[in-house]
């Protein structure tokens, strides 16, 4: 059983609010058990008006345009707050070629940092506003 304590790893603290997109019944229970248990606070689905520290989309290779859905998770995302992209990982169904979120992230006008495992199938690539140049 995988047993990792992912939400810390990808900096969630308690008290965090996290929208929570594309959920399917392939996502990971134990990762969004684990995303509750730490910050405290249930998931936020995308019928909310508040504003959040941070966005996790649940994203496969047929889910339609990840443009989009990164541009839409701007309107509900705090200034600072990232936006985690969980992917299936290399070999299984559904897998997004990495090069594919860095372009979405890239048209969005955002930058992609990092991407763990975070479950036992899926992968996390974190997404941040652009720093401002000097």
């Amino acid at each position: 059983m995988w047993t990792s304590p992912m939400p810390s790893r990808m900096g969630f603290e308690k008290g965090q609010l996290i929208l929570e997109v594309g959920y399917g019944s392939d996502s990971d229970e134990n990762l969004r058990k684990q995303l509750v248990e730490l910050t405290g606070e249930p998931l936020i689905e995308n019928d909310t008006d508040e504003v959040v520290d941070a966005v996790v989309i649940w994203f496969r290779e047929d889910d339609g345009d990840l443009t989009d859905e990164l541009v839409d998770a701007l309107t509900y995302l705090s200034e600072t707050g990232p936006i985690w992209v969980l992917t299936p990982k290399v070999g299984r169904a559904g897998h997004v070629h990495p090069s594919d979120i860095q372009d979405a992230a890239n048209t969005a006008g955002l930058s992609q940092t990092s991407t763990i495992v975070v479950a036992p199938d899926w992968s996390a690539t974190k997404i941040v506003h652009r720093k401002a140049k000097k």
